[in-house]
């Protein structure tokens, strides 16, 4: 008995529409792998970058690189991405010279980070900045300062933590971007007036302003519980815990 081998022509159909399908794969996985190495958003993470204009103390204008690599959602009801971390670069007028400020979010790091900038501007050939920590965790990693803000002076090539006293009086407000834009209106190119326009809605003073003295109460960060107090600390019960037998005899 002879079997015919020709394939029928709803086998060729379901062949062709199957190859069809695996190449269609095929352009969808190396077009989110091109996305990723190129700056948008990928299988295991996101990339944000855009530029900005920042206007210095002197009416001078720099523009800023601002990148940031992003991990999941927080949450099912999320509609933004977690901060993995930042990275802030720019070039020192008159110079070739490119400076890097660089942020880590992971609050699983035991060391200080997570923090937001505010501030970025040169005096006498300077770079100083101005941040805050970006929640409680990060408040007290930073032990809690008061005003609640993290300021620092680039020197020997690396950028290093100074008081109050040292930071010039005439760097005062946020002259770059707060956080991060929405992704979905993000572009990517900023002007001074669009910086400005981005940060009109904050209201808590530490967040817009570099604070010269020390805030008392306030709905910021200075109302964070101090997680190494000892009221945090003590291995006694917060509540009081009624005997079993009492709470049974009154059932």
């Amino acid at each position: 008995m002879k079997i015919n081998s020709t394939p029928t022509p709803l086998v060729r159909l379901a062949s062709l529409w199957l190859q069809r399908i695996v190449e269609l794969g095929l352009i969808l996985m190396m077009g989110v792998s091109m996305g990723a190495d190129a700056g948008g958003f990928g299988l295991s993470g996101a990339v944000m970058s855009w530029k900005e204009e920042v206007l210095l103390h002197d009416g001078q204008t720099i523009v800023v690189e601002r990148l940031f690599n992003l991990g999941g959602y927080p949450a099912l009801e999320s509609r933004e991405r977690a901060t993995l971390d930042e990275t802030v670069t720019f070039s020192q007028p008159g110079t070739s010279k490119r400076i890097v400020w660089k942020t880590d979010f992971r609050d699983s790091k035991p060391e200080p980070n997570s923090l937001n900038l505010i501030l970025l501007d040169i005096v006498d050939g300077v770079p100083y900045s101005a941040t805050y920590p970006a929640g409680c965790i990060a408040y007290n990693k930073w032990k809690r300062p008061n005003p609640p803000q993290v300021l620092f002076k680039y020197e020997d090539d690396q950028w290093k933590r100074i008081a109050l006293a040292e930071f010039p009086a005439a760097l005062s407000k946020a002259n770059v971007i707060v956080g991060r834009p929405a992704s979905s209106l993000l572009q990517p190119y900023y002007t001074v007036a669009q910086v400005n326009e981005q940060n009109h809605d904050i209201s808590t003073p530490e967040y817009k302003t570099v604070l010269r003295e020390t805030v008392k109460g306030g709905e910021g960060l200075t109302s964070c519980p101090d997680y190494n107090s000892r009221q945090y600390r003590s291995p006694k019960a917060p509540l009081p815990m009624k005997p079993r037998n009492e709470q049974q005899n009154k059932q």
